[in-house]
């Protein structure tokens, strides 16, 4: 790849290095420099650009990212689309991270163009969760760095993979000493519950019995005659020998002993044994906390269906120290609303889609331009449709002028219909009660206009693969042929300013007013750029060989 200043007179071809404020708009880095470009950049008095040209043997970075992301990415992954060089990683279930640390370090060391981060190995995800990102630095890298990275990957199939949480039942079984308050069991047996629920699992039975091993001994058969997956052993003493009460009973009960003890604080006192194929753990004395420890560890990779034995027990110093850091959160279903979701988690944003579909059709004469038929389906269900085939949830359809009709023409879809009784006044009261009927989750709003059925679901899904206001693309716009088109995705941080607008206008004047936060997205098709809105244009399409039922 080339790199460094060019001619304007040249550029076209070129890929903008950095963003340029002209008279004609805000030409942002990565830009695609036309020959129109150079002509308006000359105008601006630039004489030359900094600007990178791909050179034979060069891939560029979002074909790199996607295909480098896709080598990756193994069971329970899912991979967004590159934009700027970055692709995301999405967890697709409630699981484990399974991450092949070797293999990455190995692949992070081939080209310092080419970089990939994860989550902690062994984290709980939640769906939707972000849990790597592949960033490719410059515009363009090599082929072979490329290749070499690919070659890593397919050594071990995927670099990272998600091992789905399994929904098992379990068995807690509490021992007792002279003066151990029955209130500090029933706590632990609440706490027990919670912990389980927030892996998808649950608490099926508890159990107390004296703290003896021939006691403790038949409630452990009892607890597999019960039919638990795994049964937890929380004593009334700590256990200090693998010949002391618990490990005892479990031997006693016809088990064995596969490891006790483990570099984890708190946790170290754990003991995992086994009954045939169920493993009975006793707990530490810090499993009665709903504070992270050792335990939890273990008892994830059970829950996963995942090998834990002393050789990964033994594994686990390092970053086993927990005691009094920040990081050591409560479990989940304690410190979140929702079982298993970190509340602070990067995850795919949740967009909506505003049908705005309110109006009068004014321009169409006397037909409603959204209820005619276009091969059989009314306008504005095709467009409902189109986007029930992307990633835009929920579908708020804003309506107005023929409430009615509208509502029937919809039937049987899954959206939110909305009545504007403002309709009258103009497209900004559709738009304010679109953005009024979303949900505090609401990352952004993907402002649709129900007279444009040739926008598909794929294109849609291309403006969402785009957003990220961090980066600074909190209103990501269509393009073709460099013209902005429809729909137009917008960050929730703008809702405010969207909600002043008055009038027959939409919040097209906040493209302006934020160039920094605009990306926009070229599209293959003319359908963001075609607006059925006239006898003109319907006669248009239906030229193209669409069937029009007026």
């Amino acid at each position: 790849m080339k790199f460094g200043p060019i001619p304007v007179a040249g550029c076209a071809g070129a890929i903008l290095a950095h963003s340029l404020k002209t008279p004609k708009g805000v030409f942002k880095k990565g830009r695609i420099l036309s020959a129109a470009d150079g002509e308006a950049l000359v105008a601006a008095g630039l004489r030359t650009v900094v600007a990178a040209r791909l050179e034979p043997g060069d891939v560029g970075e979002n074909e790199a990212a996607s295909e480098l992301a896709k080598a990756a990415a193994g069971n329970g992954v899912r991979v967004a689309g590159a934009y700027t060089g970055r692709a995301n990683l999405f967890a697709t279930v409630h699981g484990l991270a399974v991450i092949d640390r070797a293999s990455i370090d190995r692949f992070n060391r081939v080209d310092e163009t080419l970089t990939l981060a994860t989550v902690q190995p062994y984290a709980v995800v939640a769906p939707d969760q972000m849990i790597a990102t592949l960033k490719v630095i410059p515009f363009a890298v090599s082929r072979a760095a490329v290749d070499r990275c690919l070659a890593v990957a397919r050594e071990t199939g995927a670099l990272l993979r998600i091992a789905p949480l399994g929904a098992k039942r379990l068995v807690l079984i509490q021992t007792r000493l002279p003066g151990l308050k029955e209130t500090i069991l029933d706590k632990t047996v609440a706490t027990t519950r919670e912990r389980l629920a927030a892996l998808g699992s649950s608490l099926i039975h508890e159990r107390r019995c004296d703290h003896r091993s021939e006691a403790l001994m038949l409630e452990i058969t009892a607890a597999i005659e019960a039919g638990a997956d795994l049964v937890l052993i929380a004593g009334a003493s700590a256990i200090v020998d693998r010949r002391d009460v618990i490990p005892a009973a479990i031997t006693g009960a016809g088990g064995l002993i596969e490891h006790f003890g483990m570099p984890v604080d708190p946790g170290n006192l754990m003991l995992m044994g086994r009954l045939g194929t169920v493993p009975v753990l006793g707990l530490p004395g810090c499993a009665r906390s709903p504070k992270v420890n050792g335990f939890d560890w273990v008892l994830q990779r059970l829950l996963a269906n995942l090998p834990v034995g002393p050789r990964e027990i033994m594994g686990m110093g390092v970053g086993g120290l927990l005691a009094d850091i920040p990081s050591r959160p409560l479990p989940r279903a304690l410190a979140t609303r929702e079982a298993g979701a970190p509340p602070t988690a990067p995850r795919a944003p949740r967009i909506a889609a505003l049908v705005l579909a309110a109006g009068q059709s004014r321009r169409m004469g006397t037909l409603n331009k959204l209820l005619i038929e276009i091969d059989g389906v009314p306008m504005v269900r095709r467009v409902v449709e189109m986007l029930r085939q992307s990633k835009a949830d929920p579908i708020v359809v804003v309506t107005g002028h023929e409430h009615e009709k509208l509502s029937a023409a919809l039937g049987g879809l899954a959206v939110t219909i909305v009545y504007n009784p403002d309709f009258a006044q103009g497209l900004s009261t559709s738009l304010k009660a679109g953005i009024a009927a979303l949900d505090a989750e609401t990352d952004g709003a993907l402002v649709c206009l129900g007279d444009m059925p040739r926008v598909g679901g794929a294109e849609v899904d291309r403006l969402i693969g785009a957003f990220n206001p961090v980066e600074g693309r909190g209103v990501v716009v269509p393009t073709r042929n460099g013209k902005r088109g429809n729909p137009v995705l917008w960050s929730k941080r703008f809702f405010a300013e969207m909600n002043q607008v008055a009038g027959d206008v939409g919040a097209r004047h906040l493209i302006g007013a934020y160039p920094e936060m605009v990306a926009e997205v070229e599209m293959a098709g003319d359908g963001v750029l075609t607006d059925i809105d006239t006898p003109q244009a319907l006669a248009k399409l239906a030229a193209s060989g669409v069937k029009i039922t007026a």
